[in-house]
């Protein structure tokens, strides 16, 4: 069973329908209590990093997701600014993250104005041997949407990296918690794959 975090900002219900469509049971859980252990989660998100800091510490999801990710260990599955909100900081906001990996976000700059911020459309991502990405490559393309990047302090959580201007980290893990940059959801056939990869971890 794969829970889909609902805290108030995210495409829950097109990530319930991919899953439905490659055959993973789901659900989506708009209260920490109704949160299952022994369950895989996915935590997605749209929108400024502050507000989705603040809607889960607000709804008290904060408590309740430390609990199964940081002590129980079960996988969690980070979407755009799902993945953002796992690192401690962002140049977006002034509010601490969930600070579960060590990074911070940091907004996009480039010298060459023909580079448009955000970043949006399908871009090849080039992954490393990784279970999120097993029977993908360097050919597999994925959906981004964003102006802000997730910066390591170690890279070797880096499970992928994407080319746009630079060469940034689009997917991460660190143990049981997992984050991608792009959407997944809205890439069709490389996403299902994903999604079904990740269902099996």
């Amino acid at each position: 069973m794969i829970q889909i975090i609902d805290y108030g900002l995210g495409n829950t219900g097109s990530i319930y329908n991919m899953l439905k469509k490659i055959g993973v049971k789901s659900e989506i859980v708009d209260n920490p209590l109704k949160l299952n252990d022994g369950s895989k989660y996915i935590l997605p998100g749209v929108g400024s990093f502050d507000n989705g800091i603040k809607l889960l510490k607000n709804n008290n999801w904060i408590e309740k997701l430390n609990e199964l990710i940081i002590l129980k260990k079960n996988p969690i599955l980070g979407i755009c600014l799902g993945m953002q909100l796992m690192t401690k900081s962002s140049e977006e906001g002034i509010k601490p993250g969930l600070s579960w990996i060590d990074a911070k976000v940091i907004k996009f700059s480039f010298k060459d104005n023909n580079l448009k911020i955000p970043h949006m459309g399908w871009n090849n991502i080039n992954p490393k041997k990784s279970k999120l990405f097993y029977e993908l490559n360097n050919q597999s393309r994925f959906y981004h949407v964003h102006s802000f990047y997730v910066s390591l302090s170690d890279h070797s959580f880096e499970i992928a990296s994407t080319n746009y201007g630079k060469e940034f980290t689009s997917a991460f893990n660190k143990e049981n918690i997992y984050g991608v940059q792009f959407h997944p959801e809205k890439s069709h056939k490389h996403g299902m794959q994903l999604l079904s990869n990740f269902s099996k971890i």
